[in-house]
């Protein structure tokens, strides 16, 4: 033996020199190559270079989210059970619920309120279920778009109405076109407006289109609510606050055209009401009893008039001789106030004088502030117009020319 005796001796049996006991079969030995630590990392290593590759080429749609299939079958519902069918009892309406039910005038007068239609039943028939809605023909007149270049310029407070070339006047293209017919007219003026809403579209809404309609200068969406009106057909007139008598006490508001005034200074305030809004024919006083019967409303009414438009006294003020017009401006004045007296009853009854008037003398021109309570009594009251022979007509018509008198054959 060559190797010492002590270390024989010391060396665990079975262990080779290097400290490794040899493997006993070859299996044994290709596990202990694979638990050398080179071996483990090149092992691991291949493993993840594989599932990479896998995963390259099979993909993972789901992400490595657990994912499940599950079948929906589907079924129809099952038939709704009928209802028993109950017998035939005769409906009785008892006393008291018929005393305490609203009268069915009440349901048509509320949808006319709502939507602004107008409700028209056969004369001397009682108020039933059924109504009919009056819709204007396609054929009815259109206004003209405003403003029209031809009869605008650029002013100091905005665009106002001018004379266009060959005399072309707003008061012409502005109007609302008379219908043809024959017979009593009457003209209506509603003054006031556009400055209450409620009112405002109320009267917009539910007059005949011949009823011509006049908007203050202050409201803030005036411009506006004049253009609702021209859409829905009505004729617009521009109203210019004026002096009254009891001035002070009573004040037309900011802007007013008062008699001790200079021309110049009338004139800048009469252009900035002219601003307000385009489209209208003619001019109508804001109270102004004063200020009319001066000599400082003639330059006033001179200007109106070279710019193409008409002036129109409401009749509130107290009647006298007719204002200096050298220019010939279009004027008229309104014969009747129907709401001087501010009831129901008072209304009606100048509007049944109105009609007096109109088959005696063939046409008149009435006005009327623009309160609900006042548009409400014109409104029922235009319902049966044509039963009655009477036509409506714009007020444009008492200005651009002599209102036709009834002859013996009408």
């Amino acid at each position: 033996m060559t190797e010492p005796a002590d270390d024989i001796l010391t060396r665990p049996l079975g262990v080779d020199d290097a400290g490794t006991p040899p493997p006993k079969t070859r299996a044994a030995g290709l596990i202990a190559r694979a638990r050398q630590p080179w071996a483990v990392t090149g092992i691991a290593a291949a493993l993840l270079a594989s599932a990479f590759g896998l995963l390259l080429v099979l993909g993972d749609p789901q992400g490595g989210e657990p994912s499940a299939r599950a079948m929906i079958d589907l079924r129809d519902a099952p038939p709704a059970p009928k209802a028993p069918e109950k017998p035939a009892v005769a409906a009785i309406t008892p006393p008291q619920a018929a005393e305490s039910a609203p009268p069915q005038q009440r349901s048509a007068e509320e949808f006319e309120n709502a939507s602004g239609v107008t409700v028209f039943r056969p004369p001397g028939t009682a108020p039933s279920e059924a109504v009919v809605i009056r819709v204007p023909p396609a054929s009815a007149p259109r206004l003209a778009a405003a403003p029209d270049p031809r009869l605008a310029e650029q002013g100091r407070h905005g665009i106002m109405p001018r004379l266009g070339e060959g005399r072309l006047r707003a008061l012409d293209v502005y109007a609302r076109p008379e219908e043809p017919g024959s017979g009593p007219r009457i003209a209506i003026l509603v003054t006031g407006l556009g400055i209450g809403q409620s009112a405002t579209a109320a009267a917009t809404a539910r007059l005949p289109q011949a009823v011509s309609l006049a908007f203050a200068p202050y409201g803030n969406e005036v411009e506006r609510a004049a253009a609702r009106a021209r859409d829905a057909g009505h004729e617009v007139f521009l109203q210019v606050p004026m002096e009254p008598f009891d001035y002070p006490d009573s004040d037309p508001g900011p802007q007013a055209l008062l008699a001790a005034l200079k021309g110049p200074e009338n004139g800048e305030r009469l252009a900035w009401a002219m601003s307000r809004f385009p489209g209208y024919v003619g001019l109508v006083n804001l109270m102004g009893g004063k200020l009319i019967a001066d000599p400082a409303f003639e330059p006033i009414l001179r200007e109106i008039g070279a710019r193409g438009l008409g002036f129109v006294d409401d009749g509130t003020v107290p009647k006298g001789p007719p204002p200096a017009n050298k220019t010939r401006t279009p004027y008229a004045r309104a014969e009747i106030v129907l709401d001087a007296v501010p009831r129901p009853e008072a209304i009606d009854a100048e509007l049944a004088r109105a009609e007096a008037q109109a088959r005696a003398n063939g046409f008149v021109l009435v006005s009327s502030g623009g309160s609900l309570m006042s548009v409400d009594r014109i409104a029922r009251w235009a319902r049966n117009l044509d039963a009655k022979g009477i036509r409506l007509v714009p007020v444009s018509v008492a200005l651009r020319g002599a209102p036709k008198r009834l002859s013996k054959a009408d």
